[in-house]
C-alpha cells in the first residue's frame, strides 16, 4: 500500500507542478469548447435572425387579377415583380440557382377562368407552380412563406367564393389549439435532446483524456528511462501499476468532469441561441451515485486499455499508432447510440463493454435506467477492467517488454 501511495503522489506531483500540463489538459480544453458551443449557437442564431429579415425577390407570371389583394391582405413582404405569359423565365430561374432570385411562382394561363368554370367532377383544375432553390436557405423560406400565407389564403378565399360557407368542407377539426393537448416530461424533453449529443461526447473525452496520460505515464516513462529506475527500485511493480493506473484514473476523472461541465455549458448556450433554450437536467440522489459509478469504471477501462497498449509500445509514436485502432472501436460503439435514443434494448447489449456505458448514460439521461441494466452494465465493465489490469502487471513482471529487449 505504501508503494502505491508513493506512485500516486509521484504521478500526481508531476502534473500538478507543471503549469503547461494543467493548461493543456484541465484548462485549455474546456475553455474551447465552451467557447466553440457558445460561438455555434450565436452564428446559428444570427443566420436564422438574416433569415427572418431577408426580403426575397419574388417573380409571378400569369398572376391573377385579385392575387395583389392577397399578398397586402396578409402582409407579405417581399421584392415582388409580376410577369405576363409571353415573358421568357429561363433568366429568372438562372437567377434562382445562383442565389440572386429567390422565387418564381407560375400560374396556369387563364387561372381564373378555369376555376370559375369549374362544374362537374372531370373538369380542369389549374396548378400553381413554385421554382426555388432547397440548397439556398433564402429560396427555401421565401417559397415556404409564400406557400404559408398567401398560397394557402388565397385558396381559402376562392373556395369560399365557389361554396359560400367553407364550413361545409370541415367535417371536424384536430387539435384547433394544438398547444393544450400536448402532454410532455419537460425533464425527459431535455434529458432526449442530451441523450443524443452527451454520451457519445463523454466517452470520447474520458478515452481521449486516458490516451494523453496513459502513453505519457507509460510509454514517455520508458523512453526517458525513469521507468526502469522505479523498476528496479524496492517498490512491488503490482503496486507500481496499480499506484499508476489509479493516479492515470484521478487525473483523466477529473479532466472527464471538467470536461463533461464545458460541454453541458457550451450545448445550453448552442441550444439558446439556435433552439430556443434547454431546460435543466434533474438527477436524482441514486441516479447521480449511478452516473458517479458508471463514469469511474469507464474511467478504469480506457486507463487500463490504453495502459496496455503503452506497455508494449517502445516508443510513444508507436503506442499512438497502436491505440488509434482502439480510439476508433469507443467511437464507433458511442455514434452507434447516436442515432438510436430511447428504445427498449434487451440486457445483452448491457454487456457489451464500451457500448454498455453509453447506452447507460443514455438512458440515465432519460430516467429510464433500471437496476438491473445497471448492475449489468457496471458489472461487466469491471471484469473486463480487472483482465486488462492482469495483463497489464503480468506485461510489468516481463523484463523484456519493460526493458524493450
Amino acid at each position: 500500500m505504501i508503494g502505491i501511495k508513493n506512485i500516486i503522489k509521484k504521478e500526481l506531483t508531476r502534473v500538478f507542478t507543471d503549469r503547461k500540463m494543467i493548461i493543456s489538459l484541465f484548462i485549455l480544453p474546456g475553455v474551447l469548447i465552451m467557447v466553440m458551443y457558445s460561438i455555434m449557437g450565436r452564428l446559428i442564431s444570427n443566420m436564422e435572425q438574416d433569415i427572418k429579415e431577408h426580403i426575397p425577390t419574388v417573380y409571378i407570371q400569369n398572376a391573377p387579377e385579385d392575387l395583389a389583394d392577397v399578398i397586402n391582405y396578409v402582409n407579405f413582404e417581399g421584392n415582388i415583380t409580376y410577369m405576363n405569359s409571353s415573358d421568357n423565365t429561363n433568366a429568372i430561374r438562372d437567377g434562382i440557382l445562383a442565389g440572386d432570385i429567390d422565387l418564381l411562382v407560375v400560374f396556369d394561363e387563364g387561372f381564373k377562368e378555369t376555376i370559375d368554370n369549374y362544374k362537374n367532377v372531370g373538369d380542369p383544375i389549374p396548378e400553381v407552380k413554385t421554382f426555388y432553390n432547397p440548397s439556398e436557405d433564402y429560396s427555401s423560406a421565401a417559397r415556404s412563406n409564400f406557400v404559408a400565407s398567401v398560397l394557402n389564403t388565397y385558396q381559402q378565399m376562392l373556395l369560399e367564393q365557389r361554396l359560400g360557407n367553407i364550413e361545409q368542407l370541415q367535417v371536424f377539426y384536430i387539435d384547433r389549439q394544438p398547444e393544450s393537448s400536448v402532454i410532455v416530461d419537460e425533464d425527459r424533453a431535455s434529458g432526449k435532446y442530451l441523450s443524443m449529443l452527451l454520451p457519445f461526447l463523454i466517452n470520447i473525452m474520458l478515452f481521449q483524456s486516458a490516451m494523453g496520460l496513459g502513453m505519457d505515464a507509460i510509454t514517455g516513462e520508458k523512453e526517458r528511462g525513469t521507468l526502469a529506475s522505479m523498476l528496479l527500485s524496492p517498490i512491488k511493480r503490482r503496486e507500481i501499476v496499480f499506484g499508476k493506473l489509479t493516479s492515470l484514473g484521478i487525473l483523466t476523472g477529473l479532466s472527464a468532469i471538467i470536461y463533461v461541465i464545458s460541454v453541458v455549458i457550451g450545448l445550453k448556450n448552442l441550444s439558446q441561441g439556435a433552439m430556443g433554450g434547454m431546460t435543466s437536467i434533474k438527477f436524482t440522489p441514486v441516479e447521480i451515485i449511478q452516473l458517479l459509478l458508471i463514469l469511474i469504471i469507464l474511467v478504469y477501462l480506457y486507463v487500463s486499455l490504453v495502459s496496455l497498449v503503452a506497455v508494449y509500445a517502445r516508443t510513444q509514436k508507436e503506442a499512438g499508432t497502436y491505440v488509434t485502432p482502439l480510439y476508433i472501436l469507443v467511437m464507433l460503439g458511442s455514434i452507434m447510440t447516436m442515432f438510436n435514443a430511447g428504445g427498449d434494448k434487451g440486457l445483452q447489449y448491457f454487456a457489451i463493454p464500451v457500448y454498455n456505458g453509453t447506452v447507460a448514460i443514455q438512458k440515465l439521461l432519460l430516467g429510464e435506467l433500471t437496476m438491473v441494466q445497471f448492475g449489468i452494465t457496471v458489472g461487466s465493465l469491471a471484469v473486463v477492467a480487472l483482465v486488462i489490469i492482469s495483463f497489464i502487471v503480468k506485461a510489468f513482471n516481463d523484463e523484456r517488454v519493460m526493458f524493450n529487449a
